[in-house]
């Protein structure tokens, strides 16, 4: 039997590689609507998004409720509510997404950081998909709409990136700004208060950018 592509499968045709569900409560961000009935029997369950990006930020998005408002932060808690024992080989796939972050299922892990959430995300897409179609570009883009942001190491680096124009946070307007310190420091001879003007220029910049590429939240979560 020929192996089916991830770009067949039904939640890569719904552009919701995480396979959510429709729930008329949950207004996701670029939603629109729910999936025909399947041609072969079966109902219709599974949400459609406008775009593969706006699907990983709602897998993202939802994970981060998982963690921050039902307190599940182990790879084993947060698996057994996403893909239930009662429709799922539930003990397969935690250790599967155990084994891409490196952890053990019931590590402590913090979905707030990129680099945790990158791993997860591409580890839940392989399991639903049956691969990982898609590009690091598509992932990145999808996770900064959820507010999880690629880290930078430079300033000419995040404003060359949609990741240092899309960065949803004070916090990380600073982050931005921070490399810029030790530049301003290897100069030399420069009065207290000009390099101190500097390193806030750049922050004030940074956030400007920032709060002008936010986008609201959905209003509802699963």
């Amino acid at each position: 039997m020929a192996r089916i592509r991830p770009e067949d499968s039904r939640g890569y045709r719904n552009r919701n590689p995480g396979n959510i569900d429709y729930v008329t409560a949950n207004k996701w961000q670029g939603q629109v609507g729910i999936e025909p009935a399947p041609r072969h029997g079966g109902r219709a369950r599974f949400a459609v998004f406008e775009s593969h990006e706006y699907g990983i930020r709602a897998l993202a998005m939802l994970l981060t409720t998982y963690q921050d408002r039902h307190g599940l932060r182990s790879v084993r808690g947060i698996i057994n509510r996403w893909a239930p024992p009662k429709e799922n080989d539930t003990g397969a796939y935690v250790r599967g997404v155990a084994a891409a972050l490196g952890v053990d299922p019931d590590a402590v892990i913090d979905l707030q950081r990129y680099e945790t959430m990158r791993p997860m995300v591409e580890a839940i897409i392989r399991h639903e998909l049956g691969g990982q179609p898609y590009a690091a570009a598509v992932i990145d883009e999808g996770l900064r709409r959820a507010g999880i942001v690629r880290p930078v190491a430079t300033v000419l680096e995040a404003a060359a990136t949609g990741t240092g124009r899309g960065a949803s946070s004070v916090a990380t307007a600073v982050a931005v700004a921070a490399p810029a310190a030790s530049v301003i420091s290897s100069l030399g001879g420069l009065p207290q208060w000009t390099g101190v003007a500097l390193i806030v220029a750049v922050a004030v910049i940074a956030l400007s950018v920032i709060l002008s590429r936010r986008r609201d939240r959905p209003e509802a979560l699963a």
